[in-house]
């Protein structure tokens, strides 16, 4: 979850003013720096993973497409 989908949650299910749950969460990242710098890292190549899946997606339904149309 991100640090804005947190804020989002809390506020929402808790009650909790987003400019709290952003000051704790800056307050985490500097006591918990690796644990950031890893979450962050993880959850680039994770978008990273989901982006070259989509787009080989793309290019399998474009090709089955041009395939079944006699390369037009």
């Amino acid at each position: 979850m991100s640090k804005e989908e947190c804020m989002e949650a809390l506020s929402k299910h808790a009650n909790i003013k987003p400019v709290i749950t952003s000051t704790v969460w800056k307050e985490l990242e500097k006591e918990n720096k690796e644990f950031f710098e890893a979450y962050s890292r993880s959850k680039a190549e994770a978008e990273r993973a989901s982006k070259t899946q989509m787009s080989q997606k793309i290019h399998t339904i474009i090709s089955d497409s041009h395939s079944s149309s006699g390369g037009v």
